[in-house]
């Protein structure tokens, strides 16, 4: 009778154990759904319109997201070879101006900010203010842009000069350039890079998620030049996306950016070539994605989110690299680093060699050299300095991909001199042909 009591009395606590623990479960799961709905806000409190370009307003269904968002207006200072504060480049590196001679580049080009300054910046650069630039520029500056091109039509929105468009455009980077306003997913809004992946052969519709967070980048961070009178924002990647393939697709369209002001050579300006140099680095061919090292996995309280401060990762070590590199953050920012010093290095390597170039052309000519005859050596400074700006205009300063930057500029050097050497001959011909005073 004794036992019988003592085991009621233990099925008793246990069963009160086993409903005081299930009830602090489903306290937890409650308390966890209701940070949730807080944080992600599945009920949506405002309804986004199909063309609402403020970010604040998506911000009220996604108040975490947005709040990361806006920090892109923070400057978080500088890292060794890149960073938020906006310093004079043409300062810094004074060979740039001579390099560069003759375009808009040679009079303003700073440091880039955060997201958050794409349009304040371009409305403020000389490069717009004293030179006249068409409305295709606007096309990843500005939210406004696939609003404006569904209005107008593709062709008028880019030919209409800049500054006739400039009074529409007044957002900078949006929610709306990358998420679907209705499902949240990611989605391609940029005409150019549907345009150039089709002629690749590759349909952006059928692309998975984890290829959506590269190609909601590769919309504006790549090549770019303005096809034709009506100035069509078009990517030059028919051929591929090398640098060598590049070349080939301007040497088939025959296009030029400007001619070099005292050289005379017919140039090409390379922009920020991001996609095309990670496409051949480690990290593509691992299925790493842009986002996953720029918009690294954040927690924030129990729930994870993309973090939408983008910036450099060399600023969020722990989230950007660890989650795959078992190594200490110290040796990580070192491997970054020297990888970036040394392409740095080349660089400035290739600039001394491409100026050494322009001023044997320069001889040459003031010896009487013909255009006929300074073509070899035009056409070798054109490669040379195409190669050497793919490598100089791509922010990540070789890290994308490293064996790839230190072969461009490698071949940059090498086409650089012998661009010397040819004009070097052709004044030293001129000069036996018709010496001073004869």
């Amino acid at each position: 009778m004794k036992k019988s009591r003592q085991f009621l009395i233990y099925a008793l606590l246990l069963v009160g154990t086993a409903l005081v623990t299930a009830g602090v479960a489903a306290l937890l799961v409650n308390i966890n759904q209701r940070q949730t709905e807080a944080l992600q806000s599945p009920l949506r409190i405002v309804e986004i319109g199909e063309d609402e370009l403020d970010s604040s307003v998506w911000g009220q269904n996604f108040p975490v997201h947005y709040e990361m968002f806006s920090r892109t207006q923070e400057n978080y200072g500088t890292t060794p070879y890149g960073g938020s504060d906006p310093y004079d480049k043409l300062e810094r590196y004074p060979a740039l101006v001579q390099l560069w001679a003759g375009y808009a580049f040679s009079i303003d080009h700073n440091e880039e900010r955060g997201h958050y300054y794409a349009l304040i910046d371009q409305k403020e650069t000389r490069r717009v203010t004293e030179r006249q630039q068409p409305g295709a520029c606007a096309n990843c500056h500005a939210a406004e842009a696939p609003v404006l091109i569904a209005e107008m039509g593709w062709e008028a929105f880019n030919h209409t000069p800049y500054n006739d468009l400039a009074e529409e455009l007044h957002t900078g980077s949006s929610c709306h350039d990358c998420h679907n306003p209705q499902t949240m997913e990611l989605t391609i809004t940029r005409p150019a890079f549907i345009n150039a992946m089709s002629a690749r052969g590759i349909d952006v519709t059928e692309a998975t998620r984890q290829e959506m967070r590269t190609y909601v980048c590769a919309q504006c961070h790549v090549e770019y030049y303005f096809a034709g009178d009506d100035k069509l924002l078009t990517f030059p990647w028919s051929n591929g996306l090398s640098i060598d393939d590049i070349q080939t697709y301007y040497t088939e369209v025959g296009h030029i950016d400007w001619t070099h002001a005292e050289s005379g050579t017919p140039l090409l300006k390379m922009q920020h070539p991001e996609y095309e140099m990670y496409s051949t680095g480690i990290h593509a061919r691992s299925g790493v994605a842009c986002a996953d090292c720029h918009m690294p996995y954040v927690r924030v309280g129990s729930q994870k989110f993309s973090d939408h401060w983008l910036r450099s990762p060399l600023t969020n070590l722990s989230a950007s690299c660890q989650t795959c590199h078992n190594v200490e953050e110290e040796e990580l920012y070192s491997r970054v680093v020297d990888i970036q010093t040394v392409t740095a290095g080349l660089l400035r390597d290739t600039e001394d060699a491409l100026l050494d170039a322009i001023a044997a052309i320069v001889v040459a000519q003031n010896a009487g050299a013909t255009d006929e005859q300074l073509a070899e050596a035009r056409e070798l400074h054109r490669y040379a300095q195409m190669r050497w700006d793919f490598v100089a205009s791509e922010n990540s300063t070789g890290f994308h991909s490293p064996q790839e930057a230190a072969r461009i500029l490698a071949d940059a050097i090498n086409l650089a001199r012998q661009a010397q050497l040819s004009a070097i001959v052709l004044d030293v011909t001129a000069s036996v042909s018709n010496p001073a005073g004869s």
